[in-house]
Order: C-alpha cells, then sequence, then structure tokens
C-alpha cells in the first residue's frame, strides 16, 4: 500500500473524512484519431459518457448470449463467477474476453476497443472483462460508485485514463434496472471513506452495497444537485462508452424482463497498473489484469 498516498496522490481515498476532489486529468488524450467524429467527441468530453445503437447485430447477439449460457454451466465454482446471494443464480462472469474467443474478436473491433484508443489517445489493454446479468424478478442493484475510485484504491491505476464500454445482450429499458448516471460527474473524484478490507474482494462483488469504495450519502446528494441523474437505457446492440471516473449506479431488476451486459474496461498502455494506493494487497488477475 502506498503509505504517504495523502502526500502524493492527487485522488486520496479509503480516508477519514470523505471529500471532493477536482480531477487533475485530461478526459480526452491527444494523439489518436479515431471512428467518432468531432461532435461525438466533444459530447463525450462534456458528459463523461454516450450510447450509441446498433454497435452489435442479431448475429453478435446470439453468439455472445450462446457463449455467456456454456460459460456459465462449464465454469461451476470458478472464482470467475458471482452469484447472487438472494437466490444464487449468477450475477456476473469476469474474463469473459479470456474465456471466450469469440467475445475478445468482438471487443477487439474498431468501434469498441478503436473508441477507447481515440479517448486515451494510446494504445490500450483489457483491464477487466465481465457480463452482468440481471434476470427478471431476481437482479440485484449495484450502488453509487466511481470504478476509478476502485481501481486507484485497490488495483493501482495511476490515473483515470481508462474508458468502459457496456454492450448491451438485451434491451436496457426504464424497468428493468438499466444504468444511471450523474452527467458531468466524471470532472470529480469523489474519495470514500473507510480502510479497505483485506481479502474482501470476493464478497464486495456480491454486495449491493460494500462497506467500502462507495461514497457518503452527503456527497452523493451533492454530486446529484451539481449534475443531476439520467437513466441510460438502449435497445439490444447498443453500446454506452462512459469515462471510468463516472458516478454510476442501477436499481434491482423486479421487473420480468432481464437486463445483461457485456462490460469491457479498457486502459491506456501508458497507464499500466502499479501497487495498491489504498490496499494491502493486489486483486486477482480477472479483476485487475496485469
Amino acid at each position: 500500500m502506498n503509505n504517504s498516498a495523502t502526500l502524493t496522490d492527487p485522488y486520496p481515498t479509503r480516508v477519514t473524512t470523505s471529500e471532493i476532489h477536482d480531477r487533475y486529468d485530461p478526459v480526452i488524450w491527444p494523439g489518436r484519431s479515431g471512428p467518432w467524429d468531432d461532435g461525438a467527441v466533444n459530447t463525450f468530453a462534456e458528459r463523461g459518457f454516450r450510447s450509441v445503437e446498433n454497435v452489435l447485430d442479431a448475429g453478435d447477439l446470439g453468439d455472445i448470449r450462446s457463449e455467456i449460457d456454456r460459460l456459465t454451466v462449464e465454469l461451476g465454482d470458478d472464482e470467475r463467477l458471482i452469484r447472487e446471494t438472494s437466490d444464487g443464480s449468477v450475477r456476473s462472469v469476469f474474463a469473459v474476453h479470456e474465456l471466450s474467443g469469440l467475445v475478445a474478436d468482438i471487443i477487439a473491433r474498431d468501434d469498441v476497443a478503436g473508441v477507447a484508443r481515440q479517448l486515451l489517445g494510446d494504445d490500450v489493454y483489457v483491464h477487466q472483462s465481465r457480463v452482468n446479468l440481471k434476470p427478471g424478478f431476481a437482479g440485484g442493484p449495484f450502488y453509487w460508485h466511481s470504478d476509478f475510485e476502485t481501481w486507484h484504491a485497490e488495483d493501482g491505476m495511476p490515473s483515470p485514463r481508462a474508458v468502459s464500454v457496456s454492450l448491451s445482450l438485451t434491451p436496457n429499458t426504464p424497468f428493468n434496472g438499466p444504468l444511471m448516471i450523474m452527467p458531468g460527474s466524471h470532472r470529480k473524484f469523489v474519495s470514500c471513506v473507510g480502510a479497505t478490507p483485506g481479502d474482501y474482494h470476493r464478497e464486495s462483488l456480491k454486495s449491493y452495497r460494500p462497506p467500502f469504495g462507495t461514497p457518503e450519502e452527503c456527497d452523493i446528494a451533492s454530486m446529484a444537485e451539481t449534475f443531476g441523474i439520467e437513466q441510460v437505457t438502449g435497445g439490444a446492440g447498443s453500446a454506452l462508452y462512459f469515462d471510468c471516473n463516472c458516478l454510476h449506479a442501477s436499481a434491482g431488476n423486479i421487473s420480468p424482463y432481464p437486463r445483461s451486459n457485456l462490460f469491457v474496461v479498457f486502459n491506456a498502455v501508458s497507464n499500466a497498473l502499479g501497487e495498491p494506493f489504498a490496499a494491502d494487497a493486489r486483486r486477482p488477475d480477472y479483476l485487475a489484469a496485469r
């Protein structure tokens, strides 16, 4: 752990008193062209996210769903498969790009990885991939958080030079627990209170609201007052591209309609992970590839 983080780290977290800091790094990094025009890039820079329909076609969706069905059977008790605490249904499958060559080929496309290279101004690698499944009536919520806060504190990611792409495998509707995001929140860093427990990563992946790595309610309220909250919906095959420092969350799914997404994080090669800034040990590679 970097014990001098509060002195040298521009993004201190896992502290005794929370604070909201200005972001010290760019959102769009220069040096790369790519598939998006200037208007699309500017929208992403301002809001911290952008949604695009029809990135995957019907054939892609069928292939990925078949792969996920296969993996949920074959993995059994593998640690990369996370189950809901309520009923044992599958909540997430991690490292899907390593488990499926088909998935790896899809996320390597120019309208997925190529967008990440354009926004980050660098070559990229997959920091983490997973499928999040929210079956009808049973899919659990994900509490408010910034992914970068976790990756910085627990994985040693130096700066928020990473972008996430969420590919919708089913329609994301207002009824089945879609992502909620605070547009513009990527320009602030919200520190979180509490020391990181050792070797707690697996339990935290099952938890609606982990006891660390989640902002204080007063800070969430303050950020919502400043930036507002939007639901991100879209058809099957749509893609949501969002900055790793956006505050986001999703409600549980009590509708009859499942919500499933393939989620992949691209990190800039120049932003390679070091030692955790606020944890005693590295997390497994399926959560933070090195």
